[in-house]
């Protein structure tokens, strides 16, 4: 493509800097913030704690002090404690941030997340049916029954995602995906009703919370997890084609029924890791993607990877405020990523935007 500058063609390729598109030059500075602010918070993860170990003392001992060394409590208060839970942090943020990317790209709909369309109760009840029926205890075997109930719950997801995408609204995917998680959270309770042990260690485990977890449960989910992200890394450029619809998509040699096929697997490898480490965690996955969106437009790569460093971001900071909020007690993070997704929900249902979103057939 050439313009015309003083009578004589000149190549496109070197009109000056001022008209290219703002996005593709902010995503390198977004992702270097983004990541910057993650190690920041890492930082602070480690400093801030609810126990009698300090800012001051935890700063000594990450510094190598001698004296912060030796003492035995201040290590298990950050090596064995902290530690573990601030790598938890950045895990679920992750899995969940690129979760809701994928099933908002897959499905088209701005509203899409795990925690609304059931994939988290889905998991959740796989997990509560294992330690029922087969009493399964540890993390592994806890990550096998969540990737089954997410497997299925995102399968089901995108059936309606398919069966509702010509009514043109991303609200009724919403309702059907809330009446999902109702059904999975109703087949819950009545798992629960008579089996007292499970409903304890179910209570302390659904609130959402990364309180108490240890390196051993966390080791394990570490490779499903990084298949999961290295899955959603491959889809992004079919699913950059299946936004502009099927037939599109079609024309440019995908398969979309391949492709949500296997974006319903990576979502339920990455939201079953979450489940299985923290619990169902709910609005993350929707916060994180409307963030990357405003960044890096429709650059799907882009998209993938912003949500997932903004996702790691906010869930670590909602995990220190934890610690803080009621000290020395501590709140459920699930908690505080309501109160900032439950407005954002409403926000975002409210924008005009929303209408037109979702529904190329």
């Amino acid at each position: 493509m050439l313009t015309v500058q003083g009578g004589k063609p000149e190549p496109a390729a070197i009109r000056p800097r001022a008209h290219l598109p703002a996005a593709p030059r902010r995503i390198p500075w977004a992702c270097g913030a983004l990541l910057a602010l993650l190690l920041l918070l890492a930082l602070l993860s480690l400093l801030i704690g609810t126990g009698t170990a300090g800012t001051g003392r935890a700063w000594d001992y990450l510094t190598g002090d001698p004296a912060a060394r030796a003492d035995a409590q201040l290590r298990l208060a950050v090596r064995d404690v902290r530690l573990p839970r601030t790598l938890a942090a950045v895990l679920v943020g992750l899995c969940l941030g690129t979760a809701g990317c994928l099933l908002q790209a897959a499905t088209r709909n701005p509203l899409a997340e795990t925690g609304l369309l059931g994939v988290n109760a889905g998991a959740a009840f796989a997990v509560v049916c294992g330690l029922t029926f087969f009493g399964v205890d540890s993390p592994t075997a806890l990550l096998v029954w969540a990737l089954l109930g997410g497997t299925g719950a995102s399968a089901v997801v995108l059936l309606l995602a398919a069966s509702v995408r010509a009514a043109g609204s991303p609200l009724k995917l919403v309702l059907a995906g809330s009446a999902l998680g109702a059904t999975f959270h109703g087949l819950t309770s009545g798992v629960l009703l008579g089996t007292r042990s499970t409903f304890d260690t179910y209570r302390y485990w659904t609130i959402g919370s990364l309180a108490g977890v240890e390196t051993s449960a966390l080791l394990p989910l570490l490779p499903p997890a990084a298949l999961g992200l290295a899955v959603a890394l491959g889809c992004a450029r079919p699913l950059a084609a299946l936004g502009l619809g099927d037939d599109s998509a079609r024309s440019l040699g995908h398969h979309p029924a391949r492709v949500r096929l296997v974006v319903s697997g990576a979502v339920a490898l990455l939201a079953g890791c979450a489940v299985a480490l923290a619990g169902p965690i709910a609005f993350l996955g929707l916060l994180a993607p409307y963030a990357a969106r405003a960044l890096a437009g429709a650059r799907m790569t882009a998209q993938l990877v912003l949500s997932a460093l903004v996702a790691a971001d906010v869930m670590i900071l909602a995990d220190i405020l934890a610690r803080v909020v009621i000290r020395p007690w501590e709140t459920p993070v699930s908690v505080l990523l309501a109160l900032v997704g439950g407005p954002l929900l409403i926000w975002i249902a409210r924008s005009p935007r929303l209408s037109t979103a979702g529904a190329a057939a």
